[in-house]
């Protein structure tokens, strides 16, 4: 089992392949490798490539990436801040940097396809020792662009609960459940889950503004914007803002399903948190149990 991570801004276990292009590894685990990039005006990604089992998905922080998807790359998505663009297995795809500014993202391999240890052979000059699930565009094109899922900033199924609100960004529906991710808005003063675990999930917070709070086992941790947190299977956890300004965050999920969970608190409550008993019965399916 992996430990706790907390990230500050900025930092994380840095890789860094060339002068222009910056890589972190904010999260490690079996479910999930997280990562944070900066590319300069100009920077390219790899070549066009498929991965066979597992997804790759980004989440654009800053500036613009262009995407292109499907046989040929044919088909280019230019995402800015606040979009995912989310790549299942067998479809081919490239990106790279084509705006006038700096662009930032969050790269997500869910499983984790050994992308963590393929970054670290290359920044030791070592790739020979290391395989990773990645290949070259096959002779047939693979599966096509529309299969890859893209939600531009403000667009994915909104969860309401009470004065705070969920974007649903990345779906148990989409590419196999493999992983699912949140884009919260907490009100000032939100209190947040009750003290918690999960059996099989990875939780793991990203902060986008403001100050949330995260409690990880007796541990309170104030997370201010850029700043990543992820919680295993088994330690017990909560989140809340004890601030008197909205906190925006990703909440990202491996594998997914969890979000299913908030639609139907939301549903039962009315747009609401409804009676502890039925928050107990619906966490009972969701693989949601309060500390003892």
């Amino acid at each position: 089992m992996v430990d706790p991570v907390l990230v500050p801004p900025g930092a994380g276990e840095q890789i860094s392949d060339n002068d222009r292009r910056r890589v972190s590894i904010l999260a490690d685990s079996e479910q999930i490798v997280i990562t944070e990039s900066w590319y300069t005006p100009g920077e390219r990604g790899p070549g066009p490539h498929v991965h066979h089992h597992h997804v790759d998905a980004f989440y654009v922080l800053e500036g613009e990436i262009v995407f292109g998807v499907g046989p040929l790359v044919a088909e280019e998505v230019v995402a800015a801040a606040g979009t995912l663009v989310l790549v299942p297995p067998e479809v081919v795809h490239t990106f790279w940097n084509a705006g006038p500014a700096e662009a930032r993202y969050l790269n997500f391999h869910a499983p984790h396809g050994g992308f963590a240890e393929f970054l670290r052979a290359a920044r030791d000059k070592r790739e020979h020792e290391v395989s990773w699930d990645s290949a070259d565009a096959p002779a047939d094109g693979g599966l096509p662009a529309d299969d890859a899922v893209v939600r531009g900033p403000g667009e994915g199924d909104v969860i309401v609960l009470g004065e705070s609100s969920a974007l649903v960004k990345a779906a148990s529906s989409d590419a196999g459940g493999r992983f699912s991710m949140l884009e919260t808005s907490l009100a000032p003063s939100f209190p947040g889950p009750s003290l918690h675990h999960h059996e099989a999930l990875v939780d793991s917070f990203y902060v986008l503004e403001g100050t949330l709070t995260v409690r990880i086992g007796k541990e309170r941790h104030a997370l201010t914007a850029g700043s990543f947190a992820l919680v295993p299977p088994g330690v017990v956890h909560t989140f809340a803002n004890e601030t008197d300004e909205p906190v925006r965050m990703l909440n990202v999920l491996a594998p997914a399903g969890f979000e299913r969970f908030l639609q139907e608190v939301a549903e039962r409550g009315d747009g609401d948190v409804p009676d502890p008993a039925t928050l107990a019965e619906l966490a009972s399916r969701y693989d949601f149990h309060p500390a003892a």
